[in-house]
């Protein structure tokens, strides 16, 4: 097999260097050793935001750049992207209100801002995000940012690289690679034991968490920064409030809590940030960890929680730059690359968050576009994700139309598949006008029909894919759901 680019690593960095390769015309190739998003990608705190606590750490350009790249992301991927408003209360004790409006001010103002409300003061006795909150607090600061599905990101940006020729390969792995004249020759191998020899005229070493091990251990390339490895945990409780905003407050250990909306039913509490020096295939949420959640919850709102209330948890790990600050929370999320351009080029991609990916992408395939003869800059990528082309940009219109065309399906689940899949929901509703049609109700809101699109269309092949990543249907279903659906998808292979 022959390709211009070689990708390893199919979180969202990868898929985003994939799709912008892919676009740029090039032949490139995604490997990922176990499902897309699987690991960092799909353990966020599903937000694309600028990073209002970076200003304090003076980081002005990586939040202009958030802060802009925002602005494109929320255009393109309206269906899995949308508007969130934030409350800060003010904590006087830590920093004097005139501090926080400069902030915001800022925040504001560092980039153009065409789809979000700016910021401005609440009195909490008078604001509906004063009624869940303890009654110390009298002040608060509200300010926009947006929530993502991050999982679902990732894979749409590997669905639209497809889209435009790249081979996506998950489960995947790369053995090694090696240069050979003006080549580099990389092993990989399946999840089946099939293994395939790829000639790439270069090679990205997106693997997040792995990529200075991918480096040292698979590569003749000698690494030249240290990796920093961060971890964020996160609880998923029962919803400690009806109302849309989500809440950020900042303890006096300096550590940033989102309190936030989930899935309807649910309240999502994180991040933690804490040095994590073992394997990163280890990651785990701690015990210590869900304990400092719940008093974070408990310190600032009037319904208490334990640990027996979690109904989810997860970990993920930031690979970040080391700058040998003491705090983990001030580490910088901004990114950098190592090029190895001594024959055949190797660029890894060290640090970055969500919200920037795109931007990465550019900036990376710029690195490498006078090695690889293929196009510089350009604003192809600011083209629709596949099902963010929502008619007029008005996706409760686009839900309503929805309704009207299909009255005979489930409001509810419409609107569901009408977040998850935007307009490709024609690709998976073809031929479909009742809930006969959907074919055979797997589990609860779960029809073959979908598992088709999502096994067909998106990589999916066992139920963590399903629930987990291409959906929360997990939150939301029985504890034997997994168990339930593995056994199907294995008793209903699908056809060659």
């Amino acid at each position: 097999m022959q390709c211009d680019l070689l990708v390893v690593g199919g979180g969202i960095n990868g898929a985003g260097i994939a799709r912008e390769a892919a676009l740029r015309g090039l032949k490139v190739v995604l490997c990922e050793q176990n499902d897309l998003a699987s690991h960092t990608s799909s353990a966020s705190t599903k937000l694309i935001h600028g990073g209002l606590r970076y200003l304090e750490h003076g980081e002005f350009s990586l939040v202009r750049k958030a802060l802009a790249e925002r602005e494109v992301l929320l255009n393109i991927a309206q269906h899995i992207i949308w508007p969130m408003r934030f409350v800060l209360p003010h904590e006087p004790h830590l920093r004097p209100a005139w501090m926080i409006r400069l902030g915001l001010f800022f925040y504001d103002y560092l980039a153009r801002r065409r789809r979000l409300p700016g910021s401005n003061a609440v009195s909490l006795a008078n604001h509906v995000t004063g009624e869940p909150l303890k009654e110390r607090r009298r002040k608060a600061f509200l300010y926009s940012d947006a929530w993502v599905d991050d999982a679902r990101l990732v894979v749409l940006n590997a669905l639209d690289a497809a889209e435009h020729q790249a081979q996506i390969l998950p489960r995947t792995r790369c053995t090694g690679i090696r240069r050979e004249g003006a080549y580099w020759l990389a092993d990989l191998v399946g999840v089946d034991g099939v293994q395939r020899s790829v000639q790439a005229r270069a090679v990205v070493n997106a693997t997040g968490p792995w990529a200075a091990s991918f480096i040292q251990s698979q590569t003749p390339v000698l690494p030249q920064h240290a990796i920093r490895l961060v971890k964020g945990s996160h609880i998923v409780v029962p919803r400690l409030f009806t109302h849309p905003y989500s809440y950020i407050f900042q303890n006096a250990d300096r550590r940033v809590i989102f309190v936030i909306p989930y899935e309807d039913e649910f309240t999502l509490v994180g991040t933690t940030d804490i040095e994590h020096r073992g394997a990163p295939e280890d990651v785990r949420i701690g015990e210590e960890e869900v304990v400092y959640l719940c008093e974070v919850v408990n310190r600032n709102f009037v319904r208490q929680i334990t640990p027996a209330d979690v109904v989810h948890s997860y970990a993920g790990l930031r690979p970040l730059l080391e700058d040998e600050s003491d705090d983990p929370s001030s580490v910088t999320r901004d990114y950098t690359f190592e090029l190895s351009s001594e024959g055949a080029p190797l660029l890894s991609v060290i640090g970055g968050k969500i919200t920037t990916y795109r931007r990465l992408a550019q900036e990376a395939m710029d690195r490498l576009a006078p090695l690889l003869a293929s196009p510089v800059g350009g604003d192809r990528s600011q083209s629709a994700l596949p099902g963010g082309d929502i008619p007029q940009a008005d996706f409760d219109a686009f839900v309503t139309n929805l309704k009207s065309d299909y009255p005979k399906l489930c409001p509810q689940l419409l609107k569901r598949w009408a977040h998850a899949y935007g307009t490709r929901i024609q690709t998976l509703l073809a031929g479909v006008r009742c809930t006969e049609d959907l074919g055979e109700p797997v589990l609860p809101g779960l029809y073959r029909v979908e598992l088709d699109y999502l096994r067909t269309v998106e990589w999916a092949t066992c139920a963590e894919d399903v629930l987990w990543r291409r959906s929360k249907l997990g939150l939301h279903l029985p504890p034997d759901a997994t168990a339930v659906l593995d056994a199907w998808l294995v008793a209903h292979p699908l056809k060659s």
